[in-house]
C-alpha cells in the first residue's frame, strides 16, 4: 500500500495497543514502524528486474519481524526509560506494526514474500489497489480525533478503535467483493470461449467497485474490466497479441525466469525496434503498465540478452473519471482508443 495508508495503519495500530498505557508515543512509534519494512527500497539488489523482485522480501517477513522486535523494544526502551513496565505490550506494538504492514501489502497486487526465507514466494491476495481512500480515511479520522481529543484519553481510543474498525469492515467487503467479481468474469470467459491460462483480478483504481482482470490465453490475453453493477454478458473483453517466441532460446536466463515467476504468469513479451521487452500486466493497464523490462535485443544471430532496462509507460490522467463512469455505465470503453495502441508496444 502506498506510505501514508502504511503510516496510518502503523499509528493506529500502535494506538491501539498501547495508547492508554504511554499516549501519543504509542501512535508516534507505530507510524515509524509502519514504513520501516518499505526501506528495503533502498537496497540495490544488481540489476532492475533483481530491484522489483526483491522488494517485499525479507523485510516484509513474518519471521524476521518476530525476530527482530525484541532488539526494536529494547532501543524504544533506552529512549522511553520510564516505560519499561510496559515492556510486553510495547512487543506487541512493534510486531503488530510490523507485520499488518506486510499484510495489507500482500493484499494488493505486486507480491509481498510473508514466509521468507522458508520460500520466496510472493503472496497477493489482490483485493485492494495500492491506494484507497476508504482503508486510508478511517484511520486518518481515528488519528486526527485522538490527536484532537487529547483531553479526552478515553474518547480518544474510541475514536481510534472505530477508524480501525472500519477501515478492516471494507477491507473485508474487498475479499467478498472480489469473489463475487471472479465468478462473473469466469462465467464472461467461458460464455466467449476463452480458455485461461493464467488469470488475475484486481480493484481498479481507487476503489473495489470496479475491478480489472487480466487472463492469459493462448499467444494471447485479454484485458477486461467488471463492475459489481454488471451481468456476465456487460463484462468488457478486449484480447491483444503476445509473442513469446521472441525469446526463443532464452527462456532459461535469469531474468527472463525471474519475471515469469514472480508476475505468475502475467506477462507478455512484445517488441520496440530491436528491442525485446518483458511487462508485468498485473499494474497498469494496456499501453500504460508500470513495470517493462527491456530483457533483449533482435539481432541476425537471434535475440541477444541485454544489461536489463526498466521502462515505465505514463496512464492518460485524463481518462481517470471515465473509471468511475464504468462502475454504472458498462457501455464505457476504457480500453486504449486506435490512437494510442498506434504507440504500443507490438
Amino acid at each position: 500500500m502506498d506510505s501514508v495508508t502504511q503510516i496510518a495503519l502503523g499509528g493506529a495500530v500502535g494506538y491501539a495497543v498501547l495508547g492508554k498505557q504511554v499516549g501519543r508515543k504509542a501512535m508516534l512509534w507505530g507510524a515509524i514502524l509502519g514504513t520501516l519494512p518499505d526501506l528495503d527500497v533502498l537496497i540495490p539488489y544488481g540489476d532492475a528486474i533483481a530491484n522489483f523482485t526483491y522488494h517485499r522480501g525479507f523485510s516484509h517477513s513474518l519471521f524476521v519481524h518476530l525476530l527482530a522486535s525484541p532488539f526494536i523494544v529494547w532501543l524504544i526502551l533506552s529512549i522511553h526509560r520510564g516505560t519499561v513496565e510496559h515492556r510486553n505490550r510495547w512487543f506487541y506494538l512493534v510486531f503488530l506494526c510490523l507485520t499488518t504492514h506486510a499484510i495489507i501489502d500482500s493484499f494488493t497486487v505486486y507480491g509481498t514474500q510473508l514466509l521468507w526465507p522458508l520460500t520466496e514466494y510472493p503472496f497477493a491476495v489482490s483485493n485492494l489497489f495500492i491506494i484507497d481512500p476508504m482503508v486510508t480515511l478511517p484511520l486518518l479520522f481515528g488519528l486526527v480525533a485522538a490527536l484532537l481529543l487529547r483531553a479526552k484519553p478515553a474518547s480518544a481510543r474510541t475514536c481510534n478503535v472505530v477508524g480501525l474498525t472500519l477501515s478492516c469492515m471494507y477491507m473485508t467487503w474487498s475479499l467478498g467483493a472480489k469473489v463475487y467479481i471472479d465468478n462473473k468474469v469466469k462465467t464472461a470467459l467461458a460464455q466467449n470461449n476463452i480458455s485461461v491460462t493464467a488469470y488475475m483480478s484486481t480493484p481498479a483504481p481507487f476503489n473495489t467497485l470496479l475491478w480489472r482482470v487480466v487472463a492469459m490465453s493462448d499467444g494471447e490475453y485479454y484485458e477486461a474490466y467488471a463492475s459489481v453493477f454488471d451481468t456476465p454478458s456487460e463484462v468488457s473483453l478486449n484480447g491483444y497479441k503476445t509473442s513469446p517466441e521472441l525469446l526463443s532460446g532464452l527462456e532459461d536466463a535469469w531474468g527472463v525466469q525471474r519475471l515469469k515467476w514472480f508476475t505468475k504468469g502475467l506477462y507478455s513479451v512484445k517488441s520496440d525496434g530491436p528491442e525485446i521487452i518483458m511487462s508485468d500486466l498485473r499494474m497498469g493497464i494496456e499501453c500504460a503498465y508500470a513495470f517493462n523490462f527491456v530483457v533483449a535485443k533482435k539481432t541476425i544471430l537471434g535475440p541477444q540478452l541485454v544489461d536489463v532496462e526498466q521502462l515505465t509507460q505514463r496512464p492518460d490522467l485524463s481518462e481517470v473519471n471515465s473509471i468511475f463512469e464504468r462502475i454504472w455505465d458498462p457501455s464505457i470503453n476504457l480500453a486504449p482508443n486506435q490512437k494510442r495502441l498506434k504507440g504500443c508496444l507490438q
